[in-house]
């Protein structure tokens, strides 16, 4: 095993008061398509025990596992039939606690995936909801009679396509469901409910993870008014009710206040703005650490999310200098370009073909060196790219599925043309098996995998690129060991320079006496002139060009100086 790259002794320790996350990197395991041990062809806790010194190698602070919980797989996990326990075809808890203790003696903590804006239809709390409108866990989820004219409550429309109610026949009520139908939403203003989750929170912390990514955590809390008024729809708008910072603190209080250590907290808010995100990360507020906000990954989508748009870099800019500036005194951002809900960062931000390795190291360089925590989705640190699958039969994703029929049966579109969105945009892109050598089905399973490995994979692996002169993932180690031992990249100060240049991503992190600038040619063409600040007398300390020189950019070349 290659050991990290030796610190910069001119970067010292960052101050203690900081919190561990502000200079740390998260690695995102989706356990479905990481590694299988087993050879049923689905990643399991197994084979992520069996990763683990990989990780420890490239230096990530903490994994943040999708879910691994007792689940039909309608939504690959997300819809959880039983909270307190592991499903069969990821391990078991015996083995879930040996991961965490491996884990933990690699330095590596272990953040769950927590969905609790709904549940299964399958969990006994959904099951004992619907046996009747007397039940006494009725209450537990959303119940609304038909419309008059017998349709549903109301016009919202769930994120996977079709209406967001189902008629539950047996009781003639209308549930909801703001994602698949088998996905029912849970009822916050229940305290009961709340109380369900805050016990099973505490039941995993007591078992040793170090904290939860929240998904859709926003959307526990609904608009009463829009549930039960005239309003035909949400129009494209966020369901969040003002109950979520409440909620959020009273999570806080139930789970979080009084134990040892410092957990991890991060919740995923679509729609948000940077306002809202200061108040939800403002620690005085004691809610969360941190948000994934969408802002930035809706740029380059159309009227829907599979109608992909061009990329523009002005727009990119000016998103991410936002957030930046919008959290730079009170609250923390998550730094993100890809995970398991969107394409490959190299296919939709980069060149994947003749610019592979300048376009992934270049935009790694850029979103490491924002202000914020960096979170690393799996394959990304070898450049992985996204997939491109013959026909729709080849897919897994219920969004991409539903979709694809919606638009083909309903509206009349053209198959090739709404695959040719699927390939752009799809869920699959992040979800096809983890590349690690050029074995069958890319060393991810000896057996069939559940979804088919990218046929890249015998030049795109661990193995070959770790042992390339031109490795993504060394370049990652390089950044993860420079967030480690520099304070100015953890906590300084961030300006945005050339915001309008739509070449150039450019900008500054100060701390003190100290300044380091990156300089980033985001296109397929050479950038001629000077550079936006003089390196005269500066370090080049970081470049994805073995003879960076002279204030010339290279396609996709990218560097940092200390000045």
């Amino acid at each position: 095993m290659t050991d990290a790259p030796d610190l910069d002794p001119a970067f010292a320790t960052v101050p203690a008061p900081a919190p561990w996350w502000t200079q740390a990197v998260v690695y995102q395991v989706y356990p479905r398509s990481f590694a299988d041990s087993d050879g049923d062809g689905i990643g399991d806790l197994g084979g992520i025990r069996s990763k683990l010194d990989y990780l420890a190698e490239l230096g990530v602070d903490a994994v943040w596992l999708s879910p691994v919980y007792p689940s039909p797989q309608h939504d690959n996990g997300y819809d959880i039939r039983d909270y307190q326990d592991i499903d069969p075809v990821f391990g078991s808890l015996a083995e879930f606690d040996a991961l965490l203790a491996e884990a933990h003696e690699r330095g590596i903590k272990i953040v769950m995936d927590l969905v609790v804006n709904h549940t299964s239809d399958e969990h006994a709390w959904f099951e004992e909801s619907r046996s009747s409108r007397t039940s006494p866990r009725r209450d537990w989820y959303w119940w609304r009679p038909a419309a008059a004219d017998g349709g549903p409550p109301n016009g919202w429309r769930s994120a996977f396509s079709g209406p967001a109610w189902t008629l539950d026949g047996a009781t003639g009520e209308y549930y909801l469901h703001l994602f698949a139908r088998q996905q029912p939403d849970l009822n916050w203003e229940n305290r009961e409910v709340r109380q369900a989750v805050y016990a099973m929170m505490n039941w995993w912390l007591d078992r040793g993870v170090d904290g939860f990514r929240m998904d859709v955590i926003n959307y526990i809390a609904k608009q009463i008014e829009l549930v039960d008024g005239p309003h035909p729809s949400l129009d494209g708008g966020s369901p969040m009710g003002p109950q979520i910072h409440d909620y959020l603190q009273e999570m806080h209080r139930e789970v979080f206040a009084g134990r040892a250590g410092e957990h991890l907290t991060v919740g995923e808010m679509p729609g948000v703005s940077v306002s809202d995100a200061v108040l939800f990360t403002d620690p005085a507020r004691a809610e969360v650490d941190m948000i994934f906000q969408f802002e930035h990954v809706s740029l380059d989508q159309g009227d829907h999310k599979f109608l992909a748009l061009p990329r523009s870099l002005p727009a990119l800019k000016k998103s991410l200098s936002r957030w930046q500036d919008g959290l730079a005194e009170t609250g923390w951002n998550s730094l993100y370009l890809n995970n398991h809900d969107q394409p490959r960062l190299v296919s939709r931000f980069g060149n994947d073909a003749e610019y592979r390795y300048e376009s992934a190291t270049l935009w790694a360089l850029v979103l490491h060196l924002h202000r914020g925590t960096p979170y690393i989705y799996q394959g990304e640190e070898i450049g992985m790219t996204n997939v491109r699958f013959d026909s729709i039969d080849d897919y897994r994703d219920i969004e991409s599925l539903n979709h694809f029929r919606e638009a083909v049966q309903e509206f009349d579109q053209s198959p090739a043309a709404v695959l040719a969105g699927v390939h752009t945009m799809g869920r699959d892109n992040a979800r096809t098996p983890m590349q690690w050598d050029a074995s069958d089905n890319a060393g991810f399973t000896s057996g069939i995998p559940w979804i088919a490995a990218n046929p890249n994979y015998p030049e795109i692996n661990t193995v070959a690129d770790r042992a390339g002169q031109r490795s993504i993932f060394r370049f990652y180690q390089r950044l993860i060991a420079l967030r480690h031992g520099s304070p100015v990249v953890a906590l300084g100060a961030f300006s945005m320079l050339e915001p309008e240049h739509d070449q150039l991503y450019a900008f500054t992190r100060t701390l003190g006496d100290e300044a380091l600038l990156v300089v980033a040619n985001a296109s397929d063409a050479p950038l001629a002139g000077p550079l936006p600040v003089d390196v005269t007398g500066g370090e080049l300390v970081l470049g994805n060009y073995a003879d960076a020189a002279g204030s010339g950019l290279r396609p996709w070349e990218a560097r940092l100086y200390r000045l």
